[in-house]
């Protein structure tokens, strides 16, 4: 082939290509035209934006009109997109778009009350229905057992090796004044568990728990009667209980805690706010009433007389004819005869209306041999029926619950595991220990 016909044939073929080209964009524009003539057809304009063909618009104006629910989608979008309009350009094109638009806000706002409604029917529902006092001794005596160093492995994990030396006796002992169960205790403990060693020569981890198992729970002694006053079968109605302790002790919101735990057995509680000495008591108290649905009884003013408030309490549960009174009280300890003439009052103010069924003493199970200092404190001052064990699964110093009893001569009766509005619970011996030696 020459080259002249070699020039011909790409001659030839630029032809055909730029035909086949003009051809194409023939067919596309014909396309384009003939869509554009369809009803509800949405046309660009040059500067960019969206609008219907004038048949288009003329079909959703007339339906709109007519109020027809069939109008087509792509109408009901350019209407949105009119309504839209951002209102700095102050462009009203449809006077119904002003309207649309406060409509849509409208029917927001009602959806977004909808939603709090909701929720605050939800929270209303949640709190209404705290859980029972038969279930939460099982939760927390779970959670007990995964304290930090609850002392009960400690012994278990001595006690359960091939030969115990008397270095390994001394362990135990250690372990136990570690744990605050006290010096007669851990001793009269000690000789215990070596005498069942030296008798029964037990060696299988089973049975040396059981054996320590049964021998903690005569130590917290299973025999007291733990049970409120407001909780027995002939308790006066309405029963009355004083909170007391050192401030920092969690005392306010055992408060709290104990009428959620009322309120889940049944009963109809009235909170008295005695402690008009620290700014945020009364507050904190009526923010737990309001939870629980509890009246709370408070002065108007900071540092009003307690024993003032307690009496006006008392006249409240009265006529009410509430089950119980729990009315809470100062606990600043620096002061310290100040703080017990205070107590004494209160009590004698109270017992002009009714008589006091029970006191019971908050103590915080961090503290250690330094909450016994503070229980013999108010044991003396105002009578303790029961103590209360704050933060028992913060803290590996069970052995407080054991101390405590023997030194005061009184039960622990309600134990708190915990920040959450159910995190308290009646004492149960047998849970308690189980806790501390954790799962077998």
């Amino acid at each position: 082939m020459t080259t002249q016909q070699l020039l011909i044939l790409i001659a030839v073929l630029i032809v055909l290509v730029l035909a086949v080209a003009g051809i194409l964009v023939a067919v596309r524009k014909r396309r384009s035209q003939g869509d554009s003539t369809r009803p509800g057809r949405v046309q660009e304009s040059d500067d960019g934006r969206s609008s219907l063909s004038p048949e288009s618009a003329a079909a959703a104006a007339k339906g709109r009109a007519e109020g027809q629910p069939g109008a087509s989608p792509a109408a009901s979008s350019a209407d949105q997109s009119v309504q839209s309009a951002s209102p700095a350009s102050g462009a009203s094109p449809n006077p119904d778009a002003s309207t649309g638009s406060a409509g849509s806000v409208g029917s927001r706002a009602s959806s977004q009350s909808s939603a709090v409604g909701q929720v605050a029917s939800s929270a209303q529902e949640e709190l209404a229905h705290p859980e029972t006092s038969a279930s939460r001794m099982t939760r927390l005596k779970a959670r007990l057992a995964k304290s930090p160093n609850p002392f009960g492995k400690a012994l278990f994990a001595i006690l359960t090796k091939d030969h115990l030396s008397e270095s390994d006796w001394e362990d135990v002992e250690d372990t136990l004044l570690m744990a605050d169960v006290g010096a007669d205790a851990s001793e009269q403990l000690v000789k215990q568990l070596r005498d069942d060693a030296r008798i029964t020569g037990q060696k299988d981890p089973a049975a040396v728990r059981r054996g320590l198992r049964q021998r903690l729970i005569d130590l917290v002694d299973p025999d007291m009667d733990r049970t409120l006053a407001a909780a027995r079968p002939q308790a006066n109605r309405p029963s009355v209980i004083i909170m007391v302790g050192v401030n920092g002790t969690g005392k306010t919101t055992t408060a709290g805690k104990l009428a959620r735990l009322f309120v889940a057995d049944g009963k109809s509680v009235v909170m008295g706010a005695a402690d008009t000495f620290r700014a945020a008591a009364a507050d904190q108290l009526e923010t737990w009433g309001g939870k629980v649905g509890v009246p709370v009884v408070r002065s108007d003013r900071d540092g009003a007389d307690p024993a003032s408030v307690a009496f006006e309490a008392a006249e409240r549960v009265k006529n009410d004819q509430a089950d119980v009174l729990i009315v809470d009280t100062a606990g600043r300890l620096q002061n310290k005869a100040n703080l017990m003439d205070q107590l004494g009052k209160i009590r004698r103010v109270i017992e002009k209306n009714l008589p006091v069924d029970e006191v019971l003493l908050v103590l915080d199970a961090t503290t250690g041999q330094n909450g016994m200092i503070q229980a013999q404190v108010f044991a003396q001052a105002i009578g303790v029926t029961g103590i209360v064990l704050t933060k028992l699964d913060g803290s590996a110093k069970g052995g407080i619950v054991i101390s405590v009893q023997r030194e005061l001569g009184v039960p622990v009766k309600l134990v708190g595991l915990g920040e959450g509005p159910d995190d308290l619970a009646v004492f149960d011996p047998e849970s308690f220990v189980d806790g501390i030696l954790g799962d077998e």
